[in-house]
């Protein structure tokens, strides 16, 4: 009996393969973490050195400052630059900013809760083929086109001023652009404007972490809450909206953090008053203020470490 088992052993256990592929195959199944290191250092690296060390570089940067008299840039550790972003105007461009990233990323959520509430408890079969259809088509076209067409919309000539004096409500679009804040000569000179561009183009990031987690709410708990004598209003807001939370922060993860960090919308559609990613590129390419851009830089980035800490607590990155 041993001798046949010791047989069997040794024709059991293949020779090694000749060759350079072989060799090498042999050696990555004899140690798979040798494989995966492999695989994971080109990434790794990548990321190590071209992202993370271009915000480390874009984070010493912020510690310097510019001589007022010669324009350069003045390689000492200070803490003014920092300073500045306190004054009045630069600090109305974060504050700007902030709340605008804040009112898309509501309106987006109350825009797509019905939508995505619709296509998860009702939509079926090829119905829901056209919601995916219709929540990512937007997506497949060009930032720029939308953009611009959204530009053509909203101007003085556009269909929506047509619209409003086909209706015979010119006066009530009037009255929303003599409003103190939001209002302008047109809408594609306005904040509102702006917001509405920002919520049409972020909002399918909103739909899709929402809808996929109302479809993880069991329909089993909805209907003891209505056998226990729940009225629907009582069983949204206890049952259905803490179990879809973490989608809608999962979604506004993008909403806020997109809106906070884009420059060509307000550009393209809004005032003359900057937001952050305008203060940047005019800092850094028209003024060359780099120091200056560096720490305009650093503001979203300590916002979104903030907001990401706090949606992470809420459960957002499993709904992702």
């Amino acid at each position: 009996m041993t001798a046949l088992t010791l047989s069997s052993a040794k024709t059991s256990i293949l020779p090694g393969r000749s060759g350079l592929f072989g060799r090498m195959s042999d050696v990555f199944w004899r140690h798979p973490e040798l494989l995966l290191f492999l695989m994971l250092t080109p990434p790794l690296l990548w990321l190590g050195i071209i992202y993370i060390g271009s915000l480390i570089a874009l984070l010493l940067q912020s510690f310097f400052s510019i001589d007022d008299f010669s324009g350069l840039v003045n390689y000492e550790f200070t803490l003014a630059t920092y300073a500045q972003l306190l004054s009045p105007t630069n600090f109305d461009i974060i504050i700007r900013t902030v709340a605008m990233s804040a009112l898309v990323t509501l309106a987006s959520a109350l825009i797509a809760f019905p939508i995505a509430y619709y296509a998860a408890r009702y939509a079926q079969g090829k119905w829901k083929v056209l919601f995916y259809l219709g929540v990512m088509l937007p997506l497949w076209s060009s930032y720029l086109v939308k953009v611009y067409a959204w530009k053509l919309i909203l101007a003085k000539e556009g269909i929506l001023t047509w619209l409003f004096e086909e209706l015979h409500l010119s006066w009530l679009l009037d009255g929303i652009l003599n409003l103190p804040v939001v209002g302008g000569n047109s809408l594609s000179v306005s904040y509102l404007g702006t917001f509405i561009v920002f919520v049409y183009i972020w909002l399918p990031y909103m739909i899709l972490p929402t809808q996929a987690a109302l479809e993880r709410v069991p329909d089993n708990l909805i209907e003891a809450s209505a056998d226990l004598g729940a009225t629907p209003r009582q069983t949204f807001r206890t049952v259905l909206l803490p179990l879809a939370l973490p989608g809608i922060v999962a979604g506004s993860i993008f909403t806020f953090s997109l809106t906070l960090g884009d420059y060509i919308i307000p550009q393209i559609i809004g005032s003359s008053r900057l937001f952050i990613g305008q203060a940047v590129y005019a800092q850094q390419g028209t003024a060359g203020n780099v120091p200056l851009a560096a720490a305009f830089s650093v503001v979203p980035i300590v916002i979104m470490a903030l907001y990401l800490s706090l949606a992470k607590k809420l459960g957002a990155f499993d709904a992702l």
